[in-house]
Formats: structure tokens, C-alpha cells, sequence
């Protein structure tokens, strides 16, 4: 997947160039699948299935010229997270999910997931009630980072959140801002500390009734299940997407996680600093 900065461009002039690609693509053994445009900060995703990534950069820059600034290599397992069940308009481009005729998707969604640590022996120890305000405490500490940093809220899980974001960037800000708040509470709150689990993962869900599904929620629910107490794990596609916000990560390698057949690259947020 190239990334491309293309401040001014319109995805008119993108169309144009996704169709030059095609034209040229044969010759390097490359196939141009979809692309994102997302105006608003003037970025340009292409998902290409190719030999490597000089070959994909020959055929943007033989097209049209417009090489992408950063390429990501996805591998075979995760690129399913990519491909989704959106829709593309004739050129090329993703289009909304459910949305009006040919609207584009503004981006490739980054799925994270927060669940409370052993909320089950928790409830037991202090009683419903109890549990519940402290839930209740937990759904307000992340529905004001999701607010602050433009996440959308899909559903309750009974002990987590699980919210999308367009900005990759934004998901891991809003992680790190979780953590840090229930911190703050745990330090105020010694006997009644709250602690959280968040894993995210990025790549294109399935979208039906409001929900999401697919591989990218699946990898993302598992980085959570994978995560320690008051981690944060994040998938390589984040990280990279990352690159350059000044984000402290931290390169864990690659992980066994349940139902991938391969081991999944994972990074840890250091979120204390």
C-alpha cells in the first residue's frame, strides 16, 4: 500500500491517475486494486497487489509521476484486511459504505477496542454495583477521548468499547489519552483503580447495520486480548501509518495471536511518556 501527500489534488485528477496506472501496470507485473482519497489532510492510499515495491513505484512514476512518499508492505495474511466488502466506483476509488452514490470514503478505518482487566472477578469482589459505577467511569473516560480525537463509538462490548476512526494517528492519540486518564483515576482512586486493555488494528471492515466486521475487527480484538494490563498494542499497519506524529512505539516483533494462521507484527504504545 503506497501513501501518497497530494495537497491540492482533486479526486478527479486522482481518477485520472488510477486509470493511467492501469494502462501501464501490465509491464511490471503490478495490479492497482482500489484507493482512498482523503481531502481533508490531503492524503492518497493505494492498495497495489505487486512483486515489490520498486515495481509498483516504476508504474506511478512511468503513469503519471507521482510517486507515493511512503510504501508499506503488507503481508499476505493481513492484506484481507484491506480488501474489505466496500464498494468501488468505476475509477477505482472506495466508496462509502451505505452511502450516497458514488461518495468517497475518505479513508482506510483503524478499528480499536478497550476491555476492562478481570471485570468479571471484579463485579464478584465488590458487588454490582459498585462494578457498574466503576464501568460507568470507564465508558466516560473513552467516550471523551473518542469525542476529542473524532472516533466513532460502534458498540458497548459489556466490559470495552469498540470505536473506528479515518485517522490512525487519532486512534492511537485517543488510546494514549485513555490510559492516561485512568491513571489519573487510579492514582486518586488506589482502591477502586481501573485498568484496560486497548489493541487497534488498520485496514478496510466490513460495515453492515451500523456494525463492523471482518478481519481488521478480528485482528484488532485480538491485539486487545493480547494485550497487558494498561497496554496498548497496535497492529504494523498502524504504527507505520504513524510515522512522523512524533508517536512513541514500541517494535514487539511478531506475535502469535488465536485464529491467524501466521504470526501478526505488533508494536506497544509507550503511552507514559
Amino acid at each position: 500500500m503506497d501513501i501518497h501527500e497530494l495537497h491540492g489534488v482533486t479526486p478527479e485528477d486522482v481518477a485520472k491517475a488510477h486509470a493511467a496506472d492501469l494502462e501501464v501496470q501490465e509491464k511490471y507485473g503490478v495490479n492497482y486494486l482500489k484507493y482512498w482519497v482523503n481531502e481533508s489532510c490531503g492524503k492518497v492510499f493505494c492498495l497495489v497487489d505487486a512483486p515489490n515495491a520498486e515495481a509498483a513505484s516504476h508504474v506511478h512514476r512511468e503513469a503519471h509521476g507521482l510517486v507515493g512518499e511512503k510504501i508499506i508492505e503488507v503481508q499476505p495474511e493481513v492484506a484481507e484486511l484491506f480488501l474489505g466488502g466496500a464498494e468501488t466506483n468505476s475509477s477505482g476509488a472506495v466508496l462509502v459504505p451505505g452511502g450516497a452514490a458514488e461518495e468517497r470514503d475518505p479513508g482506510i478505518r483503524t478499528v480499536l477496542f478497550t476491555d476492562m482487566v478481570d471485570s468479571t472477578t471484579l463485579t464478584q469482589s465488590v458487588g454490582d454495583e459498585t462494578a457498574m459505577a466503576l464501568l460507568s467511569v470507564h465508558d466516560t473516560i473513552v467516550r471523551n477521548a473518542l469525542a476529542a480525537l473524532s472516533g466513532r463509538e460502534i458498540k458497548h462490548t459489556g466490559d470495552g468499547i469498540m470505536a473506528s476512526f479515518v485517522s490512525a494517528t487519532a486512534a492511537v492519540r485517543c488510546a494514549t489519552q485513555i490510559q492516561r486518564e485512568l491513571a489519573k483515576h487510579a492514582e486518586a482512586n488506589r482502591e477502586r483503580a481501573i485498568q484496560v486493555r486497548i489493541g487497534a488494528a488498520a485496514g478496510e471492515p466490513v460495515e453492515h447495520h451500523s456494525d463492523l466486521f471482518g478481519s481488521t475487527v478480528q485482528l484488532a480484538s485480538r491485539l486487545c486480548s493480547h494485550a497487558q494490563p494498561e497496554e496498548i498494542l497496535v497492529s504494523n499497519v498502524v504504527a507505520e501509518l504513524c510515522i512522523g506524529k512524533g508517536l512513541p512505539f514500541q517494535d514487539l516483533g511478531e506475535v502469535v495471536l488465536k485464529g491467524f494462521v501466521r504470526p501478526v507484527r505488533a508494536h506497544a504504545v509507550s503511552w507514559q511518556a
